[in-house]
């Protein structure tokens, strides 16, 4: 597609799209989530082994009345450590000041647990407050240039993707602090033309197809 842009438009400047940029921090971050959840579900399911051969082991019906039915640790909102790793992913997609009470109290138990996590979270939150700001190139280069050094030292497997993404597309990632414009009037368009697409159950004549798109949104 770039080669593509490139020969019809030779002047063009490129631009990645904020969006798109901010959703693969979002994502590396979730998959940390996940690292997570998969830990903490380990952890729980050796717990019920365990108890369940404690009971077996009972020498007595007094004993294991004693030992009885296993019941997982709760944490002070009710819920248990494997489910508030599982209902985090929204969380962490969401800016902080957009969370309600209780992802507020969700959030503060998950990032106690996890730590590292938090520090995931607060790269990814702080990327997207520098595209938020209103500064130029030069100013937004030197801080995505510290920012990067931060998600470097971080050092998690799941943040490699982000940074080859910087390391290879910094120009075109930076271009967008000149004009700040995103690709979302034309992904738009593109939903529309689905949506006059799945109208028409498919396309049989593309030349008459594409005149009908040319009267009607030209």
């Amino acid at each position: 597609m770039m080669l593509t842009v490139r020969k019809v438009f030779p002047a063009a400047k490129l631009i990645n799209d904020r969006f798109h940029v901010q959703q693969l921090m979002s994502e590396a971050v979730d998959r940390l989530r996940i690292r997570y959840r998969w830990k903490v579900l380990d952890a729980e399911n050796q717990a019920i082994r365990e108890h369940r051969q404690k009971k077996k082991e009972a020498k007595s019906k007094a004993e294991r009345e004693r030992i009885g039915k296993w019941e997982p640790e709760r944490m002070e909102n009710g819920e248990t450590l494997p489910q508030i790793v599982s209902r985090s992913k929204h969380i962490i997609l969401k800016h902080w000041s957009k969370w309600n009470e209780q992802q507020k109290t969700r959030a503060a138990i998950l990032f106690d647990k996890f730590p590292k996590l938090l520090e995931g979270y607060s790269l990814s939150m702080k990327l997207t407050d520098i595209f938020n700001k209103k500064s130029g190139p030069d100013e937004a280069r030197l801080n995505l240039a510290r920012w990067y050094n931060e998600v470097e030292k971080f050092d998690y497997m799941e943040f490699n993707k982000v940074l080859d993404t910087f390391s290879n597309h910094s120009t075109t990632i930076i271009n967008y602090f000149e004009e700040r414009l995103t690709n979302a009037s034309a992904e738009s368009f593109n939903a529309k033309i689905k949506a006059f697409r799945s109208q028409l159950r498919g396309v049989a004549d593309l030349k008459f197809f594409m005149f009908r798109l040319a009267r009607l949104y030209a």
